[in-house]
């Protein structure tokens, strides 16, 4: 019995291991409860880790389909939707007008929008140039007349040209300004020597509007026209000019959407010759700043709007300059010199716009605010407005031209403190343009002045262009020269960082006309074949090496 078990059980266990090996995984069902639930919890885990590694898989193709989209975004944008043309600026660029007078006049602004800076200006002749079917007669105007022209800074194509009057007495540039909506048409508003005034939209060409103008006999119109902020409530600023009648001024007030008057005319306690400004003061209040030889005269929008309308506005005055002001002459407290007052300027400071005096014995500059003198310097013979620019890095500077006669010696002062920072004797000529500059990335400027070989020589004499940078304070660079009668030069920034010089050669006597050229030349093309001046100093550098540093000079656009 007791063997009978023993084979009874070895025949149970080997059916189990007989089981065991044809179902290898199955589970043992006789498995105690605690094992069953233990075998539940790994069964809850492997689905939660699947769980997870499905999260995982889908946050992969999510990464590489975003990919992929971004890759396939740079593709489209990069090889097949082309780029949008640069503009290509050439080096050099000249047009010619064979019989006609020019205008001491340019205005530069981006007309077809290539970031490029457009040229322009006016000539007189008895036809437009070839590439416009325009004449005199289509205007009303006999032959010769007026044209205003603007042409591409890019390559001297003609863009628009438009005959405008008779002859031209006063012109001016805006690029208007608005509060709401799209910016109005940029005019070039002009006064014809026989009662015409005129808008011309600069960007395309057309006359915005044009009225008859009379200011009676013996008048002249004073420069420059001051853009106001809007008066007639069409969001568009207007227009504030002066007149000279005899020994008397008078202001008149227009809008120039419509190119009306605003208001009557309105007299000024104010005779003989006369400059002025736009000053702002630092409770933002607007004036307009006279000067006569000996005296200043302020004015305040609000008072001169008030004495041409009779009716109230929304300009301000300072409470500072109402008590500073003599209400009944309008002059402002005397400066400490005595000289007469040739011109004023106004000229960055540290809290807002000073003004700087240019008198026949000195030279002195105000606080924008209160008018008290900061500094004076002593420079009796100074041929004409200052220009400002940069001679150490973003402090503002004033180049003076002073002397008369043959020789002019520029100064290069400091604004903050009226300090000669550097100085040199040029030899001057019949119309010498006034020095330009432009602001270089190192924050200072570029000088460009103009003089002659021999002071002696006569008018058509060789006239040469000089290029100056205060890292080099004793050379010159000489870039170009030329024997044309120049009538006005100036320097732009360029795209890219370079500059380019404009210049506008010719007649200006109506009766004498002869060959009118604008041209464009990049500055950096000049300075390759530069001649190296040395100003009196012993040489200490390779003039090859001078050229390569003003070669690589880059340029900055004026904030």
């Amino acid at each position: 019995m007791r063997k009978c078990g023993v084979e009874l059980y070895n025949a149970y266990t080997m059916d189990k291991e007989l089981e065991a090996e044809i179902h290898p995984l199955k589970p043992d069902d006789r498995k105690p409860r605690g094992n069953s639930e233990s075998q539940t919890e790994k069964d809850g885990s492997f689905k939660k880790a699947s769980h997870h590694s499905r999260f995982a898989q889908c946050r992969t193709v999510v990464f590489f389909f975003l990919l992929f989209t971004c890759l396939f975004v740079v593709f489209i944008i990069s090889f097949i939707i082309p780029c949008p043309d640069r503009p290509i600026s050439q080096k050099m660029w000249e047009i010619n007008y064979n019989t006609a007078v020019t205008y001491d006049f340019m205005a530069f602004k981006d007309i077809n929008e290539d970031t490029v800076q457009d040229v322009i200006f006016l000539y007189k002749d008895s036809n437009s140039s070839s590439s416009f079917n325009t004449s005199c007669a289509d205007e009303g105007f006999s032959s010769p007349c007026v044209f205003l022209a603007a042409v591409s800074g890019a390559n001297g194509s003609l863009l628009w040209e438009k005959p405008v009057a008779q002859d031209v007495a006063s012109m001016e540039c805006f690029d208007h300004q608005t509060t709401k909506g799209p910016p109005p048409p940029s005019g070039c508003f002009i006064v014809g020597k026989y009662n015409s005034f005129l808008a011309v939209d600069s960007s395309i060409g057309e006359i915005l509007w044009k009225l008859p103008l009379s200011f009676g006999v013996n008048t002249s119109v004073l420069s420059p026209f001051l853009n106001i902020p809007d008066v007639t409530d069409d969001e568009v600023q207007d227009l504030l000019l002066f007149v000279r009648s005899g020994r008397e001024i008078k202001s008149y007030l227009y809008s120039s959407s419509t190119g009306e008057q605003v208001g009557s005319v309105s007299r000024l306690n104010l005779e003989g010759e006369v400059g002025y400004i736009m000053h702002v003061t630092n409770t933002g209040a607007y004036y307009v700043i006279f000067h006569s030889a000996s005296s200043l005269y302020g004015y305040s929008l609000k008072d001169l709007y008030e004495q041409m309308t009779g009716g109230k506005n929304k300009f301000e005055e300072d409470p500072y300059w109402k008590i500073m002001i003599d209400n009944a002459t309008h002059r402002v407290p005397p400066s400490l010199s005595l000289g007469t007052i040739r011109y004023l300027m106004k000229v960055p400071g540290s809290t807002g716009e000073d003004i700087l005096l240019v008198k026949s014995d000195a030279c002195e500059l105000l606080d924008g605010q209160t008018l008290i003198s900061k500094w004076t310097l002593n420079a009796s013979e100074v041929v004409r407005k200052p220009v400002l620019g940069y001679y150490k890095p973003d402090a503002v500077a004033i180049v003076l031209e002073n002397g008369t006669g043959i020789q002019r010696k520029i100064l290069i002062v400091a604004a903050t403190s009226g300090a000669i920072l550097w100085s040199y004797t040029l030899n001057s000529f019949a119309g010498t343009p006034k020095p330009a500059t432009v602001k270089t990335a190192d924050r200072r400027s570029a000088f460009f002045f103009w003089s002659s070989n021999n002071q002696m020589e006569p008018v058509d004499s060789q006239k040469n262009l000089y290029m100056f940078h205060p890292t080099f304070p004793n050379i010159f660079l000489e870039l170009t020269n030329t024997t044309k009668n120049i009538v006005a030069f100036n320097v732009l920034f360029e795209q890219s960082h370079h500059a380019s010089y404009v210049l506008l050669t010719g007649p200006t006597n109506q009766g004498w006309p002869g060959l009118v050229s604008l041209s464009k030349q990049k500055v950096k093309e000049n300075v390759l074949t530069a001649q190296v001046v040395w100003l009196g100093a012993a040489r200490r550098e390779n003039e090859q090496t001078i050229k390569d540093r003003f070669y690589e000079l880059r340029y900055k656009k004026e904030a």
